[in-house]
């Protein structure tokens, strides 16, 4: 690989037009055939395993257009006076007429009479293409427009609008786009070496999104993944972009050519950004062991970002480089004529002091980390949905308006579906009804062809309620064989179930499997076990992070959260299959340096403080542009992506600063040479891989490839 990368760097940089054109032509490419194959997203919800699921199946077999999509109208009048019969009449006939709804109720009417209620379903589930975004959307909103009209408040509520109304709006992303810029003029000193990475990045995410589409085209993929895929692909597309261009011009520095600079820095900092990569796609193949649909999704079209801008990475920043020559240099020392490029000498201060007192940093290092990580300990997780919307969605009004009027359990209530055949519909009835947490039981109502009876139980809590999993396990343990309790709050419970047990699955794989790879990299046992349990306990400190923000409120107001909601179920999964992929780009990055130097001196607490110095800078520059992208997207009004953005920002700063750049070190100076400890017998059946080699080596590499190049044009 090493002698590839070489020559790959030294020909993109010598011909850096024809691999520019090259990625036009791709880009163009990409987009006409997404554009003609490319598929729309949408959610695959059904969940196998899930006990909730058996009673939506069943209703699908019998009820004609049963088991879709729901949705409520909530129409409130602020003066208090009693709603018009009539008008509620022409709303429900305007709902009615409505494509795909098979069902509308008969307004529920408030105690007071200015509040009613209406639900309707519809013959197909929420991620029918006529039901996604603006078409599911518009023809609802238009439903209720009259009655806004007449001045009356009309809210949409329930499963359908929860999941169109929110929309990405990007500007959050751009800033932090904006922001990554002026972090990287700072760093280089230079704009053109600032905005190589950035460019670089954007170009090969075109492509990566192009992918997603046609991967859209054969297989489900979530309407969410595009946004994750963004998120991760637009972060270490630049990171590796930046590894890149921080070696070249380490190279120019040392007086070389920019052709000799570029194969060079694609041969040592190219290979960690290829093995770097190839640790994030592992974590992100891990998402299939999740047990639900949606996470595949993630992982694949991830994946497909991330591989582009890492093709990106590896042609164009060559390319780019040997266009740009010494202008990316910083521009002071381009003006005072110098051939070296001092290191900053901040991070060199800061590793001889952490090496110098290992004991002393690395146990307020430990004991920070495992303060932060103690909240976890009381973490609950479940789905979004109403109460966990933003205060000006129409959703998290309707929710209030219901809680208040109705009660809170109208804003989840439970499906309970009844064989005939097997179970009396009355006496279910009147035995859920006696379930201590259930305040309201409907009459059941026989389907047409009599096979089943349903009915609606509404429980004395909201849907977020912690009290919920216990009153749905309460239910089903009370009612008869051939009854299931169904509906969207049980599935939620259901689905934090499963994804409590899948999570240990997870973390085993990616664990697993990135411990083995990195022991192959590093020729070494101690380095990635150590590597690991940093790694989660940096994962586990951000989990504590987000429960005391979101959860217990924190400072929740800050990121738009005006009150205390639950980690939503959808991220312990997500965060640690993406984040350890990340954790170990640092890592990585940092070890590749460290390596380099014990190979060449043997000596274990130099090598660490060299490597710190040498890669302290470039680490902190590239953590804190994953920190503003990130952050970027905690912007946005979904409370998962805002969740999940904010998330993964305080993981990559505390991975980027109280790791690598103290624990690391710290206990890597205490261990001195057992950190390369390896048994013989592992050492002889382990592959061998090397991120980087050192100089030496490289040397040898590159002399021999100037003497090959030599020959054969002699020859010619």
């Amino acid at each position: 690989m090493n002698r590839i990368l070489y020559r790959l760097g030294r020909s993109t940089a010598a011909h850096p037009w024809r691999t520019i054109s090259a990625w036009i032509a791709a880009v163009v490419v990409a987009f006409v055939a997404a554009g003609a194959l490319g598929g729309t997203f949408h959610d695959d919800y059904n969940v196998d395993g899930a006990r909730a699921q058996t009673g939506i199946e069943q209703l699908r077999a019998h009820v004609p257009g049963g088991g879709g999509a729901t949705a409520q109208a909530v129409v409130h009048d602020e003066s208090g006076a009693a709603l018009d019969a009539a008008d509620l009449t022409a709303l429900t006939e305007r709902i009615a007429r409505i494509d795909h709804v098979s069902y509308v109720s008969v307004p529920r009417i408030s105690e007071d009479g200015d509040t009613a209620l209406v639900e309707w379903e519809y013959d197909v589930p929420s991620t029918d293409e006529d039901l996604v975004g603006a078409d599911g959307y518009d023809p609802m909103e238009a439903a209720i427009e009259p009655l806004r009209d007449a001045g009356l408040q009309a809210e949409l509520g329930g499963e359908l609008p929860s999941q169109t109304e929110s929309t990405m709006k990007g500007t959050g992303e751009l800033a932090g786009v904006i922001a990554a810029l002026v972090i990287l003029v700072i760093a280089f000193g230079s704009v053109v070496a600032a905005g190589l990475p950035v460019a670089v990045a954007l170009l090969g995410l075109a492509v990566g999104s192009a992918g997603v589409t046609l991967l859209a085209g054969i297989t489900d993929v979530s309407t969410i993944a595009p946004t994750i895929a963004t998120m991760v692909g637009l972060g270490v597309g630049i990171d590796y972009a930046l590894l890149l261009v921080n070696r070249h011009v380490e190279f120019l520095g040392q007086g070389l050519h920019k052709h000799e600079a570029a194969g060079r820095a694609l041969a040592t900092a190219g290979r960690s950004v290829v093995y770097a990569s190839v640790t994030v796609l592992i974590s992100l193949m891990g998402l299939n062991l999740g047990g639900l649909p949606v996470y595949a999704t993630f992982g694949y079209a991830t994946a497909i970002a991330v591989v582009s801008v890492l093709a990106a990475a590896l042609t164009l920043v060559p390319a780019l480089c040997g266009l740009a020559g010494n202008k990316l240099k910083p521009r002071k020392v381009r003006k005072n004529k110098t051939t070296r490029i001092e290191k900053t000498p901040l991070t060199a201060r800061w590793a001889s002091r952490v090496v110098k007192r290992p004991v002393a940093f690395g146990l307020a290092a430990l004991l920070f980390l495992l303060a932060l990580a103690a909240p976890v300990l009381g973490m609950r997780t479940w789905p979004q949905d109403g109460s966990s919307a933003g205060e000006a969605t129409s959703q998290r009004q309707a929710y209030d308006l219901i809680d208040a009027e109705f009660g809170a359990g109208a804003n989840g209530p439970f499906t309970v579906v009844v064989e005939t055949s097997v179970a009396d519909p009355a006496a279910a009835a009147e035995t859920v009804a006696d379930v201590r947490g259930i305040v309201r039981v409907t009459e059941p109502v026989t389907t047409p062809d009599g096979e089943l009876a349903v009915f609606t139980a509404e429980p004395a809590y909201g849907p977020a309620d912690e009290q919920i999993p216990g009153l749905v396990a309460d239910v089903r343990a009370a009612v008869p064989d051939g009854v299931e309790v169904t509906g969207q709050t049980p599935f939620f419970s259901d689905i934090v179930d499963l994804l409590d047990a899948r999570l240990w699955v997870v973390v085993t794989f990616v664990v697993g499997v990135s411990v083995i790879l990195l022991a192959m990299m590093f020729r070494s046992v101690v380095v990635p076990i150590k590597a690991a349990v940093m790694n989660l306990l940096s994962i586990t400190a951000a989990y504590g992070v987000l429960v005391l923000v979101f959860q217990n409120g924190w400072g929740g107001s800050l990121l738009g959260v005006d009150h205390a909601v639950p980690v939503s179920s959808w991220l312990p999964i997500l965060m640690f299959a993406i984040l350890f992929g990340l954790s170990m780009d640092y890592e990585v990055f940092l070890l590749s340096r460290i390596r380099e130097f014990w190979l060449k001196t043997g000596d274990s607490t130099a090598s660490v403080e060299r490597g710190l110095a040498a890669t302290g800078r470039v680490i902190s520059s590239a953590a804190a542009i994953m920190v503003v992208v990130f952050l970027g997207f905690s912007t946005e009004a979904d409370t998962v992506v805002k969740q999940l953005g904010f998330g993964m920002a305080v993981a990559i700063v505390l991975d980027a600063t109280v790791v690598r750049m103290v624990l690391v070190p710290a206990t890597m100076t205490l261990l001195g040479k057992w950190n390369w400890w390896v048994p013989a017998w592992l050492d002889r059946v382990l592959p061998t891989i090397e991120a980087e080699k050192h100089d030496t080596e490289s040397d040898r590499v590159w002399d021999e490839f100037d003497s090959t190049e030599s020959v054969e044009a002699g020859s010619r």
